[in-house]
């Protein structure tokens, strides 16, 4: 089989740095460690990025897909709107606020950008079916991916999730299998399907195809930095579900420093966390290396991984970084979203509702800057959690149509 990653040419250990080749494996043989994509980039210029499309492949020499990837059928995510957030900011206390907004997203979520990364790898493996194990987002993407790169599909996801992310699922065809137990519980089920003849031919975007997939959370890091002017924020917030969105934007925040295209500037990554799952910000502050699992109890259901598996990694980055690692309870959650439509008119899912909150109590506790440049993460659309604004589902008033009704009323 002749395999075409483009710049990607190993996979590398992140323990030990073992190096092996590229292939639909995720933990190193030698140590058991994480196993993530090795490039040999060669000469990248900011206008060979501008030149590209409005969408992630604008970046595929750094990414591990082919040069072609961009003729291929793929959702085509990214480039999502950096939203310059001055209303928010000025009610928080802080000067240089933007809001990196991945709503936009064809499936609206960041998962889009990942799966297409996955969509790639399956097709370089001659996988026909395309799977995860979800907490509701990453679902909506690989069905919809899937249906329109001519796979099959089968997804598991927690039974209990918001309706409206398994509708969002279930509409793009294939098989949506809910599993009674928890997100760590479905992911063990996952694992142990990939071994067996069921799961023969199936790449498991955040499983056997992980490697590849997780890179494409990179493109996050590459289009704040594009979209600031060519340079790097000096805050970010950035939610934790399995912690490697966080791992991978400071990943792509090197690549862009060590490729000579940012300026190499000081920048804090803080993680957020809902409090009803916070095993890596209880950790980061009982200062401990180890993450201990939890069993979740949130209403962000989409960061509801008591068992992070990039948890470790993210408490190095946010100390070396100097940032931190918070969390917010569920009503500060709610409060949160609301706050961001209200002043910005974004729409945030709870995992916005998490980012926004743990930025305001950041604030609050003088820990972050309120000078400095500052992007928050909002990874979903509200509308796939509305049952956590359910008080907001009725008219302000019901009147007659008449004017002297509504006169009365204001």
């Amino acid at each position: 089989m002749s395999l075409d990653f483009g710049p990607a040419v190993a996979l590398s250990c992140r323990e030990c740095g073992a190096r092996y080749p590229l292939g639909p494996s995720f933990a190193c043989p030698e140590c058991f460690g994480p196993l993530e994509a090795a490039y040999d980039f060669g000469t990248v210029t900011r206008a060979d990025i501008e030149s590209g499309p409005a969408n992630i492949w604008r970046y595929r020499s750094l990414l591990p897909v082919p040069a072609d990837v961009a003729s291929k059928p793929n959702m085509n995510p990214g480039w999502t709107k950096l939203v310059k957030a001055g209303n928010l900011g000025r009610a928080l206390g802080i000067k240089s606020l933007h809001v990196k907004d991945d709503s936009g997203n064809p499936t609206h979520s960041f998962k889009d950008r990942v799966v297409a990364m996955a969509v790639e790898a399956a097709r370089n493996f001659g996988f026909h079916t395309l799977s995860c194990s979800s907490t509701g987002n990453l679902a909506g993407a690989v069905t919809a991916a899937a249906a329109r790169a001519g796979l099959d599909a089968c997804v598991f996801i927690p039974a209990n999730l918001e309706k409206p992310k398994i509708a969002m699922a279930r509409v793009f065809g294939g098989k949506l299998i809910g599993i009674d137990g928890t997100y760590d519980d479905v992911n063990r089920f996952c694992s142990e399907l990939i071994g067996d003849p069921l799961g023969d031919k199936w790449g498991f975007t955040n499983i056997n195809l992980r490697p590849y997939y997780a890179e494409g959370s990179k493109t996050l890091a590459y289009e704040i930095a594009e979209q600031l002017g060519w340079r790097l924020p000096e805050q970010i917030i950035i939610p934790i579900a399995s912690g490697s969105q966080l791992t991978k934007i400071d990943k792509g925040f090197k690549e862009l420093v060590t490729l000579g295209l940012v300026e190499d500037t000081p920048y804090k990554i803080f993680g957020a966390q809902a409090a009803g799952c916070s095993p890596v910000s209880t950790a980061y502050k009982a200062g401990r290396d180890v993450v201990q699992p939890v069993k979740p109890d949130t209403i962000a259901k989409s960061l509801a991984i008591g068992n992070p598996a990039d948890g470790p990694y993210v408490l190095d980055i946010a100390r070396r970084t100097g940032g931190g690692v918070e969390d917010v309870t569920d009503p500060e959650i709610v409060a949160a979203i609301k706050l961001l439509a209200a002043t910005e008119g974004i729409f945030a899912e709870t995992a916005g509702g998490v980012t926004v909150g743990v930025l305001k109590k950041l604030l609050e506790d003088g820990r972050l800057d309120p000078e400095a440049e500052t992007v928050v993460l909002n990874t979903g659309d509200g509308l796939k959690t509305l049952d956590v604004i359910a008080d907001e589902a009725e008219p302000s008033a019901v009147i007659r149509p008449s004017l002297d009704a509504f006169r009365a009323t204001v």
